[in-house]
């Protein structure tokens, strides 16, 4: 007896499958958008910011490679940088792998 008071209290859908289907949807949307601005955004404009860094790096840039090599660069090629890290050791790095520019 109470299975028959449920069947008859739950709500016929029956001529309204587009509106539904709408309202169904937008959880996911949300979900995606949220998801959005949270994750996939921020790290674009760190990637985007970290490659200009790249571009703009000159002779004279202290900077620090994802190895922890500290040093300074000496020459600026298409892919590579060139970085003095002693007195007369200099390296060739490739700029994928410079993290970051160290403020004078």
């Amino acid at each position: 007896m109470y299975y028959q008071f449920i069947l008859m209290a739950a709500p016929q859908t029956e001529g309204q499958g587009s509106g539904n289907f709408l309202l169904s949807l937008l959880p996911i949307l949300l979900i995606f958008g949220v998801f959005y601005l949270l994750l996939i955004r921020p790290q674009q404009k760190k990637q985007k910011s970290h490659m200009e860094m790249l571009n703009a790096l000159q002779k004279g840039d202290k900077v620090i490679t994802s190895g922890g090599l500290k040093g300074t660069v000496v020459g600026v090629k298409d892919n590579e940088i060139v970085v003095r890290i002693a007195k007369e050791v200099t390296v060739e790095v490739e700029k994928s792998y410079i993290v970051q520019k160290e403020e004078r």
